[in-house]
C-alpha cells in the first residue's frame, strides 16, 4: 500500500512568520514522501523566504501574488484549489486565522482555501500573547466549527526570547498531522484498534532490569498505519527511543503487568487488538529494594512467569498476535494461533538480517485462524503495518456483515 501522501496533490500555504523557515522542510519532506506540492505563500512570507526556495524544493512553479499576469495560477487558482487533496498552511499566523474565520479572500491564499473542497489543516505560529489572546481563542474556535483540523501549536521558546504557547510543530509532527487528514476518512475511520509496542522492563533492583533488544519500531508502525487509515489508535508502550506519533493516544507503561493491566483496561470496547510488543515471559519474583553490591560468588535470580495478555485479552474484538523465533518459525507461530485463540498472527524470524528488533524493515508470515499461510517479501515496517491492517480490515467487515 502506498504512504499516504503518495501521488496526493497538497498545496502548501505560508504565511509570514519566523517560522517559513521550518516550511521548507515540511515541503521537501511532503515532496520525498511522493506528494505533489504547490506552494502559495502571503507577501509576508516572501519577506523570510524566497518563492525561489520552495520552487526549488517542490520543482513547482509558487504562487505569490493573485494579480500577477506572468503566473500559470493568477488565473488558474480556482481549478488548482479544487483539484487538490489537502491545503495546508503552515505556517499560519493569527492574522492569516482571523481572516479565514471572516472568511475573507484579499490575496492568493485566502482565495484559495475559500475556493478548495479539500480538507483544510492549519498549523499555527506566532508569540505566546497572541496566540492567548480571545480573538485568536475565538477565531480558531470558528475554524474548528467549520470542521477545519488544527495541528499545534507547541510549547517552548518563541522567536520573542519568551517561553510559552505558539511554536510551530516540527516536520515529523505535522507530517503525521497531515497523514491523517488524508486517512480519516479511511476503511478503519468510527474503528478503535489497540497497539503494543516495545519491550517491557522487569526489575531486578532499583538500577538493574531484564529486557530485551525491542526498539518499538513495528508497533509504532503500525500505529501510524491504523491512524493513516482513519482509526482511533491506543498505543500501549515499553520504554523506547521512538517518539510519540501524532495523533495516537499513548500509554506508557514498563513491566509486563503494567502492560497487561494497560491493554486489559483499553481493549474494552476496541474492535482490535493488536500485540507487537515484545513482553517479558518471566520477571524477577522479588525486588531488591536496594541495589544488589557486587560479590565474589554467582549471583541466583528467581523467575515467575508473566500473565500471557493475548491469553487474558477475552472479547468480541479480532485479536492479532505477533511471534518473534529463532527457529521452527512457522510449526511455533501455529500452535500460538490456537493457544491464544488468534484471528492473525504475524510471524518474523529473527535470524533474518531483513526482519526482527532495530532495523526499518520486516520480512513476516501471516497466518490466519484456519492456519492459512501467507509468506510477504520484505517490505517497510509502515508496508507490513498495512498488510496485517488490511487483513483486520476484512476480519472487521465479516465481523459486522
Amino acid at each position: 500500500m502506498p504512504g499516504p501522501l503518495e501521488n496526493k496533490r497538497v498545496i502548501l500555504g505560508v504565511t509570514g512568520s519566523i517560522a517559513c523557515y521550518k516550511a521548507l522542510d515540511l515541503a521537501s519532506k511532503m515532496v520525498q514522501a511522493g506528494a505533489l506540492v504547490d506552494t502559495v505563500m502571503s507577501y509576508g512570507a516572501t519577506q523570510f523566504v524566497t518563492p525561489l526556495a520552495f520552487r526549488s524544493i517542490t520543482h513547482r512553479e509558487v504562487v505569490t501574488d493573485l494579480f500577477d499576469p506572468d503566473s500559470t495560477y493568477s488565473i488558474e487558482h480556482i481549478e488548482l484549489a479544487q483539484r487538490a487533496d489537502l491545503v495546508v498552511i503552515a505556517p499560519a499566523t493569527a492574522h492569516c486565522i482571523a481572516k479565514l474565520a471572516a472568511g475573507l479572500a484579499d490575496d492568493s491564499l485566502t482565495t484559495t482555501v475559500l475556493a478548495a473542497t479539500a480538507p483544510l489543516l492549519v498549523a499555527p505560529a506566532m508569540d505566546g500573547g497572541m496566540y492567548s489572546n480571545a480573538a485568536t481563542q475565538e477565531n480558531m474556535a470558528k475554524l474548528r466549527q467549520r470542521g477545519v483540523l488544527i495541528a499545534g501549536p507547541a510549547s517552548g521558546r518563541l522567536a520573542s526570547g519568551l517561553i510559552g504557547m505558539g511554536r510551530l510543530l516540527e516536520t515529523p509532527e505535522l507530517l503525521g498531522h497531515i497523514a491523517y487528514a488524508l486517512g480519516k476518512d479511511g476503511d478503519l475511520a468510527g474503528r478503535t484498534i489497540v497497539v503494543s509496542a516495545g519491550g517491557t522492563m522487569e526489575p531486578i533492583d532499583p538500577v538493574r532490569v531484564i529486557t530485551n533488544h525491542s526498539s518499538g519500531k513495528m508497533g509504532y508502525a503500525l500505529a501510524e498505519a491504523g491512524r493513516d487509515r482513519g482509526a482511533k489508535v491506543i498505543l500501549v508502550a515499553a520504554p523506547t527511543g521512538l517518539p510519540d506519533p501524532a495523533l495516537v493516544e499513548v500509554v506508557n507503561v514498563k513491566t509486563a503487568q503494567e502492560m497487561c493491566d494497560a491493554v486489559l483496561q483499553r481493549v474494552k470496547g476496541a474492535d482490535a487488538l493488536i500485540m507487537a510488543a515484545a513482553v517479558a515471559d518471566y520477571r524477577p519474583k522479588n525486588e531488591a529494594e536496594q541495589k544488589i553490591k557486587k560479590s565474589g560468588g554467582d549471583l541466583t535470580i528467581d523467575l515467575a512467569k508473566t500473565t500471557d495478555i493475548l491469553e487474558a485479552a477475552t472479547g468480541d474484538f479480532v485479536k492479532v498476535g505477533f511471534s518473534a523465533e529463532t527457529q521452527n518459525l512457522i510449526a511455533n507461530a501455529k500452535v500460538k494461533v490456537g493457544s491464544k485463540n488468534l484471528d492473525l498472527i504475524v510471524a518474523n524470524d529473527l535470524t533474518d538480517p531483513d526482519s526482527g528488533f532495530g532495523v526499518d524493515t520486516n520480512k513476516v508470515t501471516l497466518i490466519d485462524r484456519d492456519l492459512n499461510v501467507d509468506e510477504l517479501p520484505v517490505l517497510t515496517k509502515y508496508e507490513v503495518g498495512h498488510r496485517v491492517l488490511d487483513r483486520v480490515s476484512k476480519l472487521l467487515g465479516n465481523k459486522t456483515g
